[in-house]
């Protein structure tokens, strides 16, 4: 078994999953992969299955009974990824907005410079998103300002979901008691991280639309991001958060890996 492992929630991704398997396994650094897929009606189970017969030593499949949210696919694969003894646990999209090379970079911050939350992000150097329309990326980009000022978070891009965390970050996160199961999840693990006194580091990508298959965003993910983010602020007045690390000091490096 490697020390990474690359979680990868899929709802309808037969068009990108054998590719991105296969881009992922042919990278320098050995990432094993976890498929956490929600009962997609377009066979994408069967697919990642098949792939699991070349390689059974690299590639897993967790299958739900439907389409339960992106939050809990990734912390059901958070727990599974804990259970086996993974080191290093990423958060990456089947479609190719992310590109998998990047894993690299993410890696090398946690394992060789020692911080325990490496984000792959959009903001930390201008705006770097490909194939948007502009409507969605100023709403995008003014959301990660919304949620920096709400929750005080010294992140840029606040709402990335192309992560890798180290163990002891979500051994000391209570998965069980995050709230939100959207894309708003995202902003809840950043936040429970940092509060936790983790040490981040934001690494700069070109995130680039799919072009294949179709976008999983909604006004409901939005709602809940907007209007969620407030009660986590207020509710984290009245909590304490132990700090896990030796040391007290809350580093946000936000130069190029």
């Amino acid at each position: 078994m490697n020390n990474s492992l690359v979680i990868i929630p899929t709802f309808n991704e037969k068009e990108n999953i054998a590719d991105i398997i296969d881009v992922v396994l042919s990278l320098s650094h050995p990432f094993d992969i976890l498929v956490v897929d929600d009962n997609s009606p377009d066979g994408t189970a069967n697919i990642v299955k098949s792939k699991m017969q070349q390689r059974p030593e690299r590639i897993f499949i967790l299958e739900r009974n439907g389409k339960l949210g992106l939050g809990t696919a990734y912390i059901a694969g958070f727990t599974w990824g804990i259970d086996k003894g993974y080191d290093f646990l990423f958060e990456m999209d089947a479609d190719f907005s992310h590109n998998p090379e990047d894993l690299i970079r993410l890696y090398h911050a946690c394992a060789h410079e020692n911080y325990d939350l490496a984000i792959g992000s959009r903001y930390v150097k201008g705006v770097n998103v490909v194939n948007w329309p502009m409507s969605r990326v100023l709403m995008s980009y003014f959301a990660s300002i919304y949620v920096r000022i709400i929750t005080r978070m010294p992140i840029k891009d606040t709402t990335a979901g192309f992560k890798c965390f180290t163990r002891a970050v979500l051994e000391s996160i209570d998965l069980d008691k995050i709230r939100f199961i959207g894309y708003a999840f995202q902003i809840e693990m950043k936040f429970k991280t940092w509060k936790h006194g983790f040490s981040i580091k934001e690494i700069p990508i070109i995130f680039t639309d799919r072009t294949k298959g179709t976008s999983k965003m909604s006004k409901g993910i939005f709602k809940e991001a907007v209007f969620g983010v407030i009660k986590m602020r207020f509710d984290s007045l009245f909590k304490k958060y132990p700090q896990k690390k030796t040391s007290d000091r809350v580093e946000v490096e936000q130069k190029v890996a």
